[in-house]
């Protein structure tokens, strides 16, 4: 027997509650309440239960009071306890809120996907913003992606200005105006995305681009005059520190919640002093600023006796790099924060240092802290969460979960009840190598999930080395002697003297982590996560400062680039160097795991040996839709990689194997999304590279 329950709102309040059971009606409450602003939006919503399961339905009926419900179906596919997003609009970075970087859309399936062309494709960089400043240098690396709201595509550009296109041929509608249009104001990065936001008729885009913070009209592009000073908030702080970094706002209601960074991140270097990147609150309409939670907590405030010998009166950094997500029922906001200053050498600032490398759920309301995880204690890694947290509907040994599913550089996947905090799986302190470096007090465990197990490569020891060869191999372990070797979290260390002596310590995953911003989407049909990572290793160092501007007596520096030794060019560890790991959330286990490109396959060293594809070190986001899961290969004008390709692919997301590859002009730059426009499915996706213009790549069935 399949159980309805049907809510049906008004503009302010739901006043009705029915059940169909069995062919019968059941009146089961009226009440005035607060309703959601999506709900409200929506106008009716319910959810579907038989003994399997429940899954929520949300019907698009605007104003409309009465309903007919005509028949529903008990598709077995429909009733696994997953939470599904009825509609395939884009409408915020990650897709919507719950940043799943899903879409429900079908019409592009196995059967037909070897039929995608590109239908269109437009600069990264209207050419408009080129005129009165010649001189203007736009950045390869276009990290946006689109949303669709009403018909028409929005995006930050490559300087972080919002353009206006149109989904079915990407002809410029409108592009965003600098203030004083000077080539200091037009001079900037690219954003990772912008967000709608509409109470009735009143509709705005909402963008962060350092230093502002803007409220536009969607129409036409032009500011919101009552908002902030003239359509725009400073949002750099008085200490005069330049707000920055390409982060995208989220509106949880009538807040905009903002996050980012302040000046540059101090993740290395000899200074301590530093400015906390706090999460701040605005009004959506006016701007006015609402509240700020405190990344390094002050006296009084839960948190700030993890920061011994007052070492919080100068800590700072712990900004949040990337993403965020929200659940608009409970107002809930889930933001990932990163390393504190300094992150390799941590002797000034004793203790574990909350909230450094947490996931903080705040109230959007008011900025209170709810709850909180931290993934890496005293970070000594720059082992930041800058990764997505996911939010979906779980089943665990029958039990419904709403989760959090939060990855991290570490490799590891952190999965929580996104109410309460708790653990869906027990999550481990375990004991790990300790520093030696005079002053350090590393902290002598870390949390270790037991469940799922990790998606990326953790650890450099000589059991990691690549063994296609035994002559490989020997070169191999020659290489790495100069360096200390150890599991995850081991530390880094000084130089020691003598034949024997180390240079630092090689370190896997490296700075750029397993996960960064690019893992994690998730279905929520099947309940599968992928989790997207690459294999970059590191060498921690730790030296003596010598400028008399340093106000630490230890430094540490990571060299990805030069230190990491290679032969001739040849990774030195195992493959794959980057890859795609499908994970059931329902029971925490790796269902599947396949290299992500060729990678270095046809190395002169390899080329005699059958490897089998191995994976490149690029920062491909994945894209899942109801059929299939598309990704690209990264792009060398992506930080922090190593690598590149021009493939962009489909999957069969049930089994990883490859169904449909195309080669583009460049790697990907951005994460991919998918849109229904007049009947026609799209894919579009930012490319660049270094030496090649950004651009927008619109795929679709001809």
């Amino acid at each position: 027997m399949v159980n309805l329950d049907l809510v049906v709102y008004g503009r302010q309040s739901f006043f009705r509650k029915w059940r169909f059971s069995g062919g019968n009606v059941c009146d089961l409450e009226s009440q005035t309440s607060e309703i959601p602003e999506r709900h409200r939006r929506l106008g009716v919503w319910g959810t579907l239960t038989n003994e399997g399961g429940a899954m929520q339905v949300t019907l698009r009926l605007g104003l409309t009071i009465v309903v007919t419900i005509i028949s529903f179906a008990t598709d077995s596919s429909l009733l696994k306890g997953q939470i599904v997003n009825p509609t395939p609009d884009w409408s915020y970075y990650g897709g919507d809120l719950f940043f799943n970087r899903y879409a429900p859309l079908d019409q592009i399936d196995a059967d037909n996907v070897s039929d995608l062309e590109i239908l269109w494709r437009r600069p990264g960089l209207d050419p408009s913003y080129m005129v009165g400043h010649p001189s203007l240098n736009p950045s390869s690396y276009l990290r946006s992606t689109p949303i669709l709201v009403d018909g028409v595509l929005f995006s930050p550009n490559a300087v972080g200005f919002v353009e206006a296109f149109d989904p079915a041929s990407g002809k410029t509608l409108w592009v965003q105006q600098p203030f004083e249009n000077s080539l200091d104001e037009v001079r900037g990065r690219s954003n990772r995305g912008v967000q709608i936001w509409e109470n009735g008729s009143d509709k705005r885009l909402i963008l962060a681009r350092e230093p502002y913070l803007y409220s536009l009209n969607p129409e036409s592009g032009a500011p919101i005059s009552s908002f902030g000073d003239s359509g725009r908030v400073l949002l750099s702080p008085e200490e005069s520190e330049r707000f920055r970094w390409s982060f995208s706002p989220i509106v949880v209601g009538d807040v905009i919640v903002v996050a980012g960074i302040i000046g540059s991140a101090g993740d290395s270097g000899d200074i301590k002093e530093a400015l906390p990147e706090n999460v701040r609150g605005y009004d959506v309409r006016t701007g006015q600023h609402l509240w700020t939670f405190q990344v390094v907590p002050r006296p009084g405030e839960f948190g700030n006796d993890t920061w011994k010998d007052e070492s919080w009166k100068w800590a700072g950094d712990l900004g949040s790099w990337c993403c965020m997500s929200a659940d608009e029922g409970t107002g809930i906001v889930y933001v990932p924060l990163s390393a504190p200053t300094a992150a390799y050498y941590g002797g000034h600032r004793p203790g574990a240092n909350l909230f450094s490398n947490s996931l903080v759920a705040l109230d959007s309301r008011n900025g209170e802290l709810i709850w909180h995880f931290q993934m890496v204690h005293h970070d000594l890694w720059e082992y930041d969460a800058v990764g997505p947290p996911v939010l979906g509907t779980i089943r665990v040994d029958g039990q419904t979960i709403r989760a959090v599913m939060q990855p991290s550089k570490t490799g590891f996947l952190y999965v929580f009840d996104r109410d309460s905090g708790e653990p869906v799986w027990p999550i481990e302190e375990r004991p790990v190598p300790q520093s030696k470096v005079p002053g350090e007090a590393s902290w002598p465990t870390q949390p270790f999930p037991t469940k799922p197990a990790p998606f990326g490569a953790q650890g450099a020891t000589e059991d990691d080395l690549i063994d296609f060869t035994p002559e490989l191999r020997a070169r191999a372990l020659a290489l790495v002697k100069p360096f200390r070797l150890g599991p995850i979290f081991t530390p880094p260390s000084m130089p020691t003297p003598g034949p024997n002596g180390k240079i630092g310590t090689l370190t896997r995953p490296g700075i750029w982590g397993s996960g960064n911003w690019h893992t994690g989407a998730f279905d929520p049909e099947s309940g599968y996560y992928y989790a997207v990572s690459h294999q970059l290793p590191d060498v921690h160092t730790i030296t003596s400062t010598k400028s008399p501007e340093a106000t630490m007596m230890y430094a540490g520096r990571s060299d990805l680039t030069t230190a990491v030794p290679t032969i001739d060019g040849l990774p030195i560890f195992k493959p794959p160097y980057g890859r795609i790991t499908a994970i059931d959330m329902n029971r925490g286990e790796h269902v599947w795991m396949a290299a992500n490109g060729d990678g270095p396959r046809e190395h002169p060293l390899l080329k005699e040996l059958d490897v089998g594809p191995l994976g490149i070190s690029g920062r491909a986001a994945p894209l899942v839709t109801k059929t299939l899961l598309f990704i690209g290969e990264g792009s060398d004008a992506v930080i922090g990689t190593t690598g590149s390709g021009l493939n962009f692919r489909a999957y069969n997301k049930a089994t990883g194997d490859v169904i449909w590859t195309k080669e583009l002009d460049a790697g990907t730059t951005g994460a991919p999304m998918t849109y229904l426009h007049e009947g026609k499915q799209y894919i579009i996706v930012a490319i660049g590279g270094n030496g090649r213009e950004a651009e927008w790549v619109a795929m679709g069935l001809n």
